[in-house]
């Protein structure tokens, strides 16, 4: 992969961003932007139902997004979604709407997942990355918090509470009240009480205000004359006094404060002014990056081979202490029976490849918490951890490919029948039957093909008959297949077959 231009497409609760970025060595520089302020989270109902009218707003966002968009490779651009999506519960019947306006696959992110990528916009845009930094990032359904220096995040948070659902809430028809202001606040407050303390012990030289409502309100307490440089405590008790005055956003007259942000910015003023108390902030700067941009950035570095999701299976193999010799035959074996079926995934780069390593190297990490039934302890972890640099639908399928190494197959008779997972759960669980023994012995007597009534497997007689548990393993896993009304059939041979664990296509008959 090697793109002059690469895009990332922020599906925020409040505004649909998308950045084009020119990439010149291992930096990124931003030639076109757009918004669309779609106001997603106004669209989610009491039973967390987003109604059609936030979904028309979206999709007609995300088709002028697509006319941007054309011309750019698959692997150029990112989108990726945010807390509306995250909690939505027809969320997955609009995403296929979502996709198809876009022109693109879309990724729902889990909350700190988000805070990362913001931490890692946020580092390339300051001018002394080095100091350790509070960033706050007020969205229009989530807040993410996060400690860091450098470009390396220390602590990561994400609250349910943002601009949108907090003005929805606590100021409905646009008033302005004292009361209200104060019930804002406090119910901010009392959500930030769980990660303040922590967030204290750990310490910050710079505070650091990203995205919209960090923009708004420094550009509003600036232009104003309420502050000389950024966001400060005594610039937003003053704005507070000029906005309790006024006693409706149709009065404010505020220089800097956007027709398109006054809907929301009083949510967002609250939740500001709760973490500096919180907080016990005095001043906050502001950072142009963002969520956007860093999504960008950690496109580049899995460009450069830098793809953090690879440190992220190598920290959880050590952390739920996997017998890494086994996992990593188990992975050899697997994805030469995945290049037999498809020469192109011989491609280090090839995204089914890439999975079914992950898949392979993580797939005991369960026997941490029982031996029985471990690979669902194993899908459960890989579900619902957090996983740096895997999106919610990443793990998803991680968690699918764990689960099926084994046992019934019926538990993920869901999956698409043209899916091309089903060719990834074959090689993995072919390669953990044959590897059950945990020794060093290759597997010189298995190969796989594929024909027009499904799958056929060969494995030489003499091979076979040394190894009668795994021949009758092998015999199982016909049987599984066809419960699912799938065919794979056994094919026993008296000459040798070409290895498994050889990185070459097997010759055909």
């Amino acid at each position: 992969m090697n793109h002059e231009l690469v895009c990332a497409v922020d599906l925020g609760s409040n505004s649909f961003r998308l950045i084009v970025g020119r990439v010149v060595g291992d930096q990124i520089y931003a030639l076109d932007n757009l918004k669309e302020p779609v106001r997603l989270a106004a669209g989610l109902g009491p039973d967390k139902m987003l109604d059609q009218a936030a979904q028309m707003r979206g999709l007609t966002a995300l088709r002028r997004f697509n006319e941007r968009l054309r011309g750019f490779a698959p692997d150029a651009v990112r989108c990726v979604a945010t807390n509306t999506l995250r909690v939505a519960k027809n969320s997955p019947e609009f995403l296929v709407r979502a996709e198809e306006a876009l022109g693109f696959p879309i990724e729902v992110i889990a909350g700190r997942e988000e805070a990362r990528l913001i931490y890692v916009g946020v580092a390339h845009t300051l001018p002394e990355p080095d100091l350790q930094q509070l960033v706050v990032d007020i969205g229009g359904g989530s807040t993410e918090f996060i400690i860091g220096r450098s470009f390396e995040p220390i602590q990561l948070e994400s609250l349910y509470m943002g601009c949108v659902s907090y003005t929805l809430r606590y100021f409905p028809d646009g008033a302005i009240e004292r009361a209200s202001m104060r019930e804002a606040e406090l119910a901010a407050r009392q959500e930030l009480q769980a990660i303040v303390s922590a967030y204290k012990q750990s310490g910050w030289e710079l505070a650091v205000g990203s995205s919209g409502s960090a923009k708004a309100v420094c550009d509003v307490l600036e232009l104003n004359g309420f502050s000389s440089s950024g966001i400060t405590r005594d610039g937003l008790e003053k704005l507070r006094n000029v906005m309790l005055k006024a006693g409706h956003v149709d009065n404010l007259q505020l220089e800097g404060l956007k027709s398109d942000r006054m809907p929301v910015f009083m949510g967002g003023f609250a939740i500001l002014s709760a973490i500096f108390k919180e907080f016990e902030l005095e001043h906050m700067v502001f950072s142009d990056g963002a969520l956007r941009l860093g999504v960008l950035y950690d496109l580049l570095g899995r460009y450069h081979r830098h793809d953090l999701r690879d440190a992220t299976v190598a920290a959880f193999t050590k952390r739920y202490q996997v017998e890494r010799k086994q996992a990593r035959r188990v992975a050899d074996t697997a994805l030469s029976l995945l290049t037999q079926l498809h020469p192109e995934c011989a491609d280090p780069e090839s995204p089914d490849r890439r999975f079914l390593e992950w898949a392979a190297l993580l797939h005991e990490i369960g026997l941490s918490v029982a031996h029985s039934s471990y690979h669902k302890h194993t899908a459960y972890i890989l579900a619902n951890a957090d996983m740096p640099g895997f999106s919610r639908m990443d793990q998803g399928r991680l968690a699918r490919l764990a689960l099926a190494h084994r046992g019934k197959l019926e538990r993920v008779q869901s999956i698409d029948p043209d899916s091309p997972d089903w060719d990834l759960i074959l090689c993995l669980r072919l390669a953990v039957v044959v590897h059950r023994a945990r020794d060093t012995r290759s597997p010189t007597g298995l190969g796989v093909e594929r024909d027009k009534r499904g799958h056929v497997l060969h494995a030489a007689a003499d091979w076979l008959h040394d190894m009668p548990l795994t021949a009758a393993a092998l015999q199982e896993e016909e049987q599984q297949w066809a419960r699912l009304g799938r065919t794979l059939r056994l094919k026993v041979s008296k000459q040798p077959i070409q290895a498994a664990g050889q990185q070459t296509p097997l010759a055909a008959g």
